[in-house]
């Protein structure tokens, strides 16, 4: 797939996703907008289009960093109880914090974050049997025990309610004022290419790695926290996206190779575009209402990791 497709598609769509909406606004009226409708695309439209096109990079630029470090192609932040815990954490600073703003509840969900996807590499460490299937199941089995303990807790102190909105992801209450925490991600995926190198040698294992010279957990901890950070950023601005981290770097793979700085910018690309399509799809299957996001991802992302589950011993799995 040449990259000049993912961006004429990346355009076509991210244009539109700004006229599709319960409030009519065709392209042929840009020029001459009313003042509702220059409100409900700067307040409305275009941050929803900055979010979904942020999210979607990030969560894929998540999953590629994280299949390298554990060099396991089905290993992402939802296969590894990273999105869980994050989720773990926004319900702590909903207790302990009640009147915590938006960026100390995301201080909060990144530790915990971090955490869980520490915890989950040293399971990882532990486990003698490296079955490409066995160890993204182990972690599901991970994130499903910390996402137990957090509907339990909710449950406890009727915040069940408040918690539920970081379990599916929806980006139809995302408008001005509310998503720019999203942006903490851009310099992260800055980072992510410049250690991109660095990543694909630390995926090819701690001894091969310091034998040439790499400072081997100083990759490891720098890439996870990128994920972690990532993904405490997106569950607290719209919530769960499951699978797009897994699918997406999975997909550009068989095309592209294993190289992570060479399959960086595709993998950017590719997700940004498969999240406003799910978004578009979403918006037009029951119009005038909306499916969220984290619905439509969640059937078409888990019907790929299907197929790419039948299909891992033909691209080396």
């Amino acid at each position: 797939m040449k990259r000049r497709y993912l961006v004429i598609a990346f355009i076509l769509l991210s244009f539109l996703s700004l006229f599709i909406g319960v409030t009519n606004i065709s392209p042929f009226e840009l020029l001459d907008l009313s003042n509702e409708q220059t409100q409900i695309m700067l307040q409305s439209r275009i941050p929803r289009l900055v979010s979904i096109v942020i999210a979607g990079v990030s969560l894929s630029i998540s999953g590629l960093i994280m299949q390298q470090l554990s060099q396991n192609k089905f290993v992402s932040p939802t296969t590894a109880g990273t999105m869980d815990s994050a989720r773990l954490g926004i319900l702590v600073s909903l207790l302990l914090f009640t009147t915590a703003s938006p960026l100390e509840k995301m201080i909060v969900a990144f530790i915990f974050a971090l955490l869980g996807t520490f915890i989950f590499m040293k399971i990882l460490e532990k486990i003698k049997f490296k079955d490409t299937i066995f160890i993204p199941l182990v972690g599901l089995m991970f994130g499903n025990i910390i996402s137990s303990i957090t509907t339990f807790f909710a449950y406890k102190y009727d915040l069940i309610q408040n918690i539920s909105s970081w379990l599916h992801g929806d980006f139809s209450m995302v408008i001005k004022g509310r998503y720019e925490l999203l942006y903490i991600s851009i310099p992260l995926l800055i980072i992510a290419y410049l250690y991109a190198d660095r990543f694909t040698v630390a995926g090819m294992g701690e001894e091969f790695a310091v034998n040439l010279g790499l400072k081997y957990k100083q990759v490891v901890n720098v890439g996870l926290i990128i994920v972690s950070l990532v993904s405490a950023v997106v569950v607290l601005t719209v919530g769960l996206i499951p699978f797009l981290g897994l699918i997406i770097p999975n997909i550009v793979s068989i095309y592209q190779g294993d190289h992570l700085k060479k399959s960086l910018s595709h993998t950017a690309l590719l997700g940004a575009v498969f999240v406003l399509f799910c978004d578009i799809l979403g918006r037009i299957i029951i119009y005038p209402y909306e499916i969220p996001i984290g619905l439509t991802v969640g059937v078409l992302g888990s019907g790929i990791f299907i197929y790419l589950l039948m299909r891992r011993k033909a691209y080396g799995l």
